[in-house]
């Protein structure tokens, strides 16, 4: 590519979305995020001011470098507002149909036909999405992790069809520009991280779910008995048990291994909203104020 990514559109601005945006307006980037209407749009814009000020009261960042980073932000309700993008994140729910839409239609918004088109997915094969667009050698995966601000990596997939230049030139974005560091993953569903975790956690569920332990022993036997910062069930209710269980399906559709298979609980828990630390109860309950 010719320049560095300056130019940054986030698509959705859920909590991942909203962090993604943040760190990009905290590297000094021209940064546009775009939800499904402008009352989302307001509520992105408040998860962001609300981390933002977190990170202030934490002492991780300065009342100034707080307030111009939200002054670099747009928010907007139409997508038609990521034009002029050079790199466009995808971070909507972890569904498949809903990200090949927004694929497709970033496909005919998006001007410049040098512009990096990601998807900060879990799991979703990449191929995927980029065969939604006319251009796949410039779509990939670059997938953050929760929460953006604090942890440092970054999983970078290329499909198929990706083009090395524009592997380098997000890899180059991710390091040098938001500080991050990188791990390249073949494109297969899961990648590195959730392909390692997810079994991990699926296994903590059925212990739960078995009447062996309870969710509370569960994960005191993992931070206290393996020093883990925190337990399977706590994690997962952090991730979010909905994404969790799409993220295990995914693996699940691909493998077809059991070990990837969601739990009857968890598919339960999903359907009763139980969805973790967003909704105030998951394994454990959370005060959501």
């Amino acid at each position: 590519m010719n320049g560095s990514l300056t130019r940054v559109g986030v698509v959705g601005g859920g909590r991942m979305g909203a962090w993604i945006a943040e760190v990009c307006a905290r590297a000094g980037l021209d940064t546009v995020v775009c939800e499904a209407d402008a009352a989302a749009a307001r509520g992105a814009r408040e998860r962001v001011a609300m981390s933002l000020e977190r990170a202030v009261q934490r002492g991780k960042l300065d009342r100034v470098s707080a307030e111009d980073a939200l002054a670099r932000l747009v928010f907007s309700g139409s997508l038609d507002d990521r034009a002029d993008r050079q790199l466009v994140v995808e971070a909507v729910v972890e569904n498949a149909d809903a990200k090949t839409e927004v694929f497709a239609a970033l496909d005919k918004i998006v001007e410049d036909p040098e512009a990096i088109l990601a998807t900060n997915t879990s799991s979703i094969p990449v191929m995927r999405l980029g065969m939604a667009t006319r251009r796949a050698d410039r779509v990939l995966g670059l997938h953050f992790f929760n929460p953006v601000p604090v942890l440092p990596l970054v999983e970078v997939v290329a499909s198929l069809h990706t083009a090395p230049e524009a592997v380098t030139a997000v890899e180059e974005f991710a390091t040098c520009t938001l500080g991050k560091t990188v791990v390249r993953s073949q494109d297969r569903a899961g990648f590195v991280v959730n392909a390692l975790l997810i079994p991990y956690l699926l296994a903590a569920v059925r212990m739960a779910e078995s009447g062996f332990a309870t969710a509370a022993d569960v994960d005191a036997g993992m931070e206290l008995g393996c020093a883990h910062p925190m337990g399977p069930l706590k994690l997962a209710d952090l991730i979010g048990l909905d994404t969790v269980a799409a993220i295990a399906e995914s693996l699940y559709d691909e493998f077809k291994e059991r070990l990837y298979a969601p739990p009857p609980l968890l598919q339960r828990m999903v359907e009763a909203g139980l969805l973790g630390r967003k909704s105030g109860r998951g394994f454990h309950t959370y005060d959501r104020g």
